[in-house]
């Protein structure tokens, strides 16, 4: 959609700071209290999601022009949604909406950065969203007697995301979830070689028509492979398959399931059994794209009528958060042996950004950093002796501090 059907939104926006701040009635205290990383570190109005439909609406009306400021602005985003979730606590307002419709409108003018170009073409080119030779491609499953779903029929997809494919640890997660998967009896296979990418980074880079393109071909190769459920242990390629598929238009026709459902379930059903005592005592973070950004998309249709309030014919569903990924990654953690969970300030739909996503980690990993830094400050208070969490893009923007940082595959892993 275009950023004009969303006039409305921004319009109706009455500035009142919602969408920087945990709602009031979840907030457990001041120090931890924030949830938008960009109004945090740059403290200017415009960095908010108000402010940015603020500046929406002066694009719309010809007050602002895509100046490199305003580029600056709209870019310096996570894309996280902890705006949008805050703001719906008590209102109906689509704030994240507006932040792709803008960038989309930069990319449409050629304010991009080279760092993405030189991603989107690797899409392009080379199949994976990583500027890296593809020699590298497909390491990650090496040793696994696993069907290749090119070649053989299986019921389950695993698909590794483009970052496991080259990054070492997450690679040796891919591999770790995999195995687990074949331990359990389940009748899986995976791209051997040549896995593509799902395409949904380059939608949040403003690159729709590469992403619908990139999503058009898997829609269409997934059919071929007669699978039934697609499992991943990326949250933003399950973000993607689950989510950003439908708002496109398209129907894969498969259950996306992340690695922490799907394990969860076999573990409650006992054909996974973490029997090994593990003394550590953790705290979980939870993803953005596994957490609030990943709830179904709806897509409605109708009429909005204007009364005391806001009425919808028919009624409209809003994507408030609630309903992302949140239980099965703890029940995971809280079924194994001698494990201590002890949960952060702001969790679930609150929880706060990692700083990896919205593509600021290639072009301000100054920004990328300092959002890190405050989520593993929040990780401390908790009085872990750990991060857990359930992405490698988050693990790997979350590590190098005293704090180690798992993948709960991993820890899974150390307790059978």
């Amino acid at each position: 959609m275009a950023l004009k059907d969303y006039q409305d939104d921004m319009e109706s926006c009455c500035r009142c700071s919602a969408c920087k701040f945990v709602p009031l009635e979840v907030m457990t205290g001041q120090e931890f209290s924030n949830c938008c990383p960009s109004i945090s570190r740059y403290n200017w109005h415009s960095y908010s999601g108000g402010g940015r439909m603020g500046f929406g609406l002066g694009l719309i009306h010809g007050r602002v022009d895509y100046t490199p400021k305003t580029v600056e602005v709209i870019y310096n985003c996570h894309l996280c949604g902890a705006c949008d979730v805050s703001c719906k606590y008590g209102m109906e307002f689509d704030v994240l909406e507006p932040l792709y419709a803008m960038r989309e409108e930069c990319v449409r003018r050629g304010l991009t950065f080279p760092a993405w170009d030189k991603l989107v073409d690797s899409m392009r080119n080379q199949g994976p969203m990583v500027a890296a030779p593809t020699a590298k491609r497909g390491q990650w499953h090496q040793g696994l007697a696993v069907k290749d779903i090119g070649r053989e029929k299986a019921t389950v997809l695993y698909h590794a995301g483009c970052l496991a494919n080259y990054d070492e640890a997450a690679g040796k997660v891919a591999a770790a979830a995999l195995a687990l998967l074949l331990k359990a009896g389940v009748d899986v296979g995976i791209h051997k070689n040549g896995e593509p990418c799902c395409g949904g980074r380059a939608y949040e880079m403003g690159y729709r028509d590469d992403a619908y393109r990139q999503a058009e071909q898997n829609v269409a190769h997934l059919k071929e492979t007669g699978v039934k459920e697609l499992v991943t242990g990326c949250a933003h390629c399950y973000q993607y398959f689950k989510v950003l598929y439908p708002k496109l238009g398209l129907d894969h026709g498969l259950k996306v399931l992340h690695t922490t459902e799907y394990l969860a379930q076999l573990v409650g059903d006992g054909r996974l059994q973490p029997s090994k005592p593990v003394d550590l005592t953790v705290t979980y973070h939870d993803p953005c794209h596994l957490g609030r950004l990943s709830e179904p998309w709806i897509a409605w249709k109708g009429v909005q009528r204007e009364r005391h309030r806001r009425v919808y014919d028919p009624p409209r569903t809003f994507r408030r958060g609630t309903y992302g990924v949140y239980e099965p990654p703890r029940e995971i953690l809280r079924s194994i042996p001698g494990l201590k969970l002890s949960e952060m300030h702001r969790i679930r739909e609150y929880a706060w950004c990692c700083g990896a996503g919205g593509g600021v980690r290639e072009t301000n990993p100054e920004f990328a950093a300092w959002t890190a830094a405050e989520r593993l400050k929040e990780a401390e208070a908790s009085g872990a002796e750990a991060v857990v969490t359930a992405c490698p893009h988050c693990a790997q923007n979350l590590a190098g501090s005293d704090l180690k940082v798992y993948d709960v595959v991993e820890i899974l892993c150390q307790a059978i």
